[in-house]
């Protein structure tokens, strides 16, 4: 991983936030054959679903069968959310392969800016999970707990309630850290929660900052994002280049970035980072992901077969950046054809996996094959622009000041 950026831990949500929103009657063997797929791609963080009621997500009331039958991957760790002790003690019995952790393992106080979502969507109340507040204190005394975290959920804005201000949420936070300071346990912890799509980088960057400065020993952290409007992959770049190699930052996204609540009132469309796209993003950053996208990008392939619609992601689609073979880059996709015919459709532009043959028949109007010196370059491996050299700088066709 480069230096310059914090160190990620990045965690798959498809089989949970992708899932719990679409059709409750989506065969269970499919989605053990995505869950199987997803473990072979090189991601290391997987949530297989939720132990919740099905009276509240339907989508999830196989969860027992799926767990008896996937195969999970060595090296792989394979989570479930789990919102109560029944829950918890469900997840248990399939322990392993499932890991039991609730949080960081670090306490930690946090509550939904947007008193309206949490209403709806656990059915208690903003005041209800502050009432936790002094349990949570009084079990870290107990524990001998030395540092803790802080937090919230909506951080950045609700569709129920409007915008928060950075200003609102620093105000939150101040408020839970003087609650640790209090019991004399050091906040390391800041999380930063986006249910309904309202993250903005502008924002999550002033967050960070603003921490930073105020409590420098803030160093682990984390961003739910969804994607409602667009925001998410690029929050999660400001979030990476405001940070620094003395942090760790937690990562979510699902692969496609399909998913969404219910309870949020943008369905379908809420979404979350697509987890390709902020692969391929992060290894052109020069962050090692040891992820393989050729076989993520098929995952996604699969997940749009299995819900019969395209997904949300660009990657999938357009494939990764292609490699000029002579920059370094590990893709497998390489530059293409120059004379591969008119690339107009979807399926077509699958060419960049799948090879000439996804535009075979396509309309070629060219008279004359394409030619290029600076595909000839690129054969010979030979830069295609040289930056301290005379090409194409001194050829006679090149532009020239007359003095």
């Amino acid at each position: 991983m480069s230096s310059r950026y914090p160190k990620v831990t990045y965690t798959e949500q498809g089989l949970r936030e992708g899932m719990q929103i679409e059709d409750a009657n989506i065969a269970i063997d499919d989605k053990i054959e995505l869950l199987n797929a997803l473990g072979e791609t090189g991601l290391k963080n997987i949530v297989v679903g939720s132990f919740v009621s099905p009276r509240y997500t339907p989508q999830m009331a196989r969860m027992d069968e799926l767990m008896s039958k996937f195969k999970p991957i060595e090296g792989v760790t394979y989570t479930a959310l789990a919102l109560n002790e029944r829950g918890v003690e469900r997840a248990k019995e399939y322990s392993p392969p499932l890991t039991i952790e609730r949080g960081s393992g670090r306490p930690s106080l946090s509550c939904h800016m947007c008193d309206v979502f949490v209403r709806r969507n656990t059915n208690r109340s903003q005041m209800q999970e502050m009432e936790n507040w002094p349990k949570v204190i009084a079990r870290a005394i107990e524990a001998g707990a030395k540092e803790a975290g802080i937090g919230a959920n909506a951080s950045f804005g609700s569709n129920f309630l409007g915008d928060f201000s950075v200003d609102q949420y620093m105000a939150l936070l101040e408020h839970q850290h003087a609650l640790w300071e209090d019991a004399g346990i050091k906040v390391t912890q800041v999380s930063m929660g986006d249910p309904m799509g309202w993250v903005h980088p502008e924002k999550v960057e002033q967050i960070i900052y603003r921490v930073k400065e105020k409590w420098p020993e803030a160093t682990h952290w984390s961003l739910h994002s969804h994607n409602s409007r667009g925001m998410a992959v690029t929050s999660h770049y400001a979030a990476l280049r405001a940070l620094g190699p003395e942090d760790d930052l937690a990562l979510d996204g699902t692969i496609g970035g399909f998913g969404g609540c219910p309870y949020c009132g943008n369905g379908r469309a809420t979404g979350m980072a697509p987890t390709e796209d902020t692969m391929h993003m992060m290894e052109d950053m020069g962050i090692d992901t040891g992820v393989d996208l050729d076989k993520l990008i098929e995952t996604v392939w699969m997940a749009e077969e299995i819900l019969g619609r395209q997904l949300w992601g660009h990657v999938s689609r357009a494939g990764p950046r292609p490699s000029n073979g002579i920059d370094g880059r590990n893709v497998k996709t390489k530059v293409y054809d120059m004379n591969a015919p008119f690339v107009e459709t979807l399926e077509q532009t699958k060419h960049f996996k799948l090879g000439s043959k996804a535009y075979e028949g396509g309309v070629y109007p060219w008279r004359e094959p394409i030619a290029s010196p600076y595909k000839d370059r690129l054969d010979k491996g030979l830069p295609v622009f040289e930056v301290d050299g005379d090409w194409p700088w001194k050829e006679d066709w090149f532009p020239k000041p007359s003095n």
